[in-house]
């Protein structure tokens, strides 16, 4: 089989290795502060350390055996125990999500407030997608009482799909509420995790008490966990690409550090969503070198060997329009032919307030074509068809070839959103708009997005949970 695929580099080996050490040099010379003073003394007294100022420093030796004892790739299942993949020696993984505060509806796209009903449609909708591997918590549930917001948001997300989830809580303090209230639906969590906790520390440099004390939770539970920052040039990293990826990279690597001195070999994802601020609109957003610096943090996890969790393209736009096609077309693409492992947040615009269906559904479609480009073709001597085109000669045609007739059904692209109409069949049917047709398939592909058969007693049971807690 000889497959010809695109691949997307960046960086020489020489230039890996300059990026390198001056992420050790930041956190050596300069360290992270840690906020939780249980986490701050565990790292004290393993790693034979002093800390100042609740500031922490770690010696290259301490980074690079760090590196070395994190799992280069681990097994993720659904919640039915089926192994699904394997991040690490896998192509990209998408999943759908975002933790919004409001939802736009595929008819008209005005917004309301992110309900609980949006969650269980928005589960249901990224879990029928083929391409979502993954479905996020996919908003801050906003019809119930503010202290239950999790647990309802994330009783939605564990009901709706048996798909692995990657998991936000928002309020810190019922984390383990959540974990507790998986391990009553579903019993052990940790044999076949299906469950990707989500993480992020505050840049520059703090590893914040609740981001530390959440990750220990989840290493002690046996479940693998995303450390992912979140920054915006020119107020909380530096302008240049190089100083973002400098500073990102330190507070990852801070991270890693902190993971394998809780439990060595405990896995991880690694990544950052490296975003710029309009100091003028005070508004953050994806710039095309957001994703040059994804892109060489994603081979900067090759060269550590450490699962990459790579930005979505989130973020942009208004809604399902111009300005969110191009970044996700962007994203998608760029990081599909690198080194990214899981893209999990797909869905959102408004700077990540908002979430729309009509989003989900054609960054799906997006997905589609973007993978045909990734996967190369085959190039060999039955491909090549030389013998054909023998036949064929000078003025013939290939209609009734035999590689006409074994490819004329997927040799190419078809979308399953837009038709290839003609000029006239469009103006047959009344001239509709793509944004048209996408609003309609969007609302059809709500209507029958299939429920698990487990649905009614996972709510059931997660709600009598719920109120035990609320009493």
């Amino acid at each position: 089989m000889n497959n010809v695929r695109p691949r997307l580099t960046m960086m020489t080996e020489e230039q890996i290795q300059e990026a390198h050490r001056n992420v050790l040099k930041v956190l050596s010379e300069i360290g992270v502060r840690v906020d939780s003073p249980e986490i701050l003394g565990f790292l004290e007294r393993k790693l034979g350390l002093k800390s100042a100022d609740r500031c922490i420093k770690f010696p290259p030796e301490v980074v690079e055996e760090a590196i070395k004892s994190a799992p280069k790739t681990f097994d993720v299942y659904d919640r039915r125990g089926e192994f699904k993949f394997k991040l690490g020696d896998d192509r990209l993984r998408f999943g759908v999500g975002v933790t919004a505060l409001f939802y736009q509806n595929p008819v008209d796209e005005t917004l309301s407030i992110f309900t609980r009903q949006n969650f269980r449609d928005l589960v249901r909708l990224g879990s029928s997608l083929k391409h979502y591997d993954v479905i996020s918590t996919v908003g801050i549930v906003r019809d119930v009482p503010e202290y239950l917001a999790d647990l309802y948001g994330s009783l939605e997300h564990i009901a709706n799909t048996t798909k692995p989830l990657v998991l936000l809580v928002s309020d810190e303090n019922k984390f383990p509420d959540v974990l507790k209230m998986f391990e009553t639906l579903h019993g052990d969590l940790g044999s076949k995790p299906f469950i990707i906790p989500y993480f992020n520390p505050v840049s520059p440099l703090v590893m914040n008490a609740g981001t530390v004390d959440k990750m220990k939770i989840t290493i002690e539970c046996g479940l693998p966990l995303i450390f992912s920052n979140y920054s915006m040039a020119g107020a909380s990293a530096p302008m240049t690409p190089a100083g973002i990826l400098t500073l990102l990279m330190a507070e990852l690597l801070a991270g890693l550090v902190i993971s394998q001195t809780i439990k060595k070999g405990a896995p991880i994802l690694l990544g950052m969503l490296p975003v710029y601020f309009d100091m003028r609109t005070v508004t953050n957003f994806y710039d095309p070198r957001s994703i040059l610096i994804s892109v060489a943090c994603s081979e900067m996890m090759k060269y550590y060997g450490i699962p990459h969790c790579s930005t979505s393209g989130s973020g942009t736009g208004w809604g399902m329009d111009l300005i969110s096609a191009d970044t996700y077309w962007m994203n998608t693409l760029a990081l599909l032919l690198s080194h990214g492992h899981l893209a999990p947040f797909i869905g959102d615009s408004l700077t990540s307030k908002s979430i729309a269906p009509t989003t989900v559904v054609h960054v799906h479609e997006i997905i589609d074509q973007a993978l045909r480009i990734h996967d190369g073709f085959q190039l060999d001597d039955t491909n090549s068809v030389v013998d054909e085109i023998a036949k064929v000669g000078p003025g013939g045609n290939f209609l009734s070839q035999p590689s006409t007739k074994r490819n004329y059904k997927s040799g190419y692209y078809v979308s399953p959103l837009y038709p290839h109409y003609s000029m006239e069949k469009w103006q047959e049917i009344g001239a509709p708009t793509a944004r048209q047709v996408l609003r309609e398939k969007t609302q059809d592909l709500l209507a029958s997005a299939p429920v698990p058969d487990d649905h009614d007693e996972f709510v059931r049971k997660g709600e009598e949970f719920i109120s035990k807690y609320s009493k």
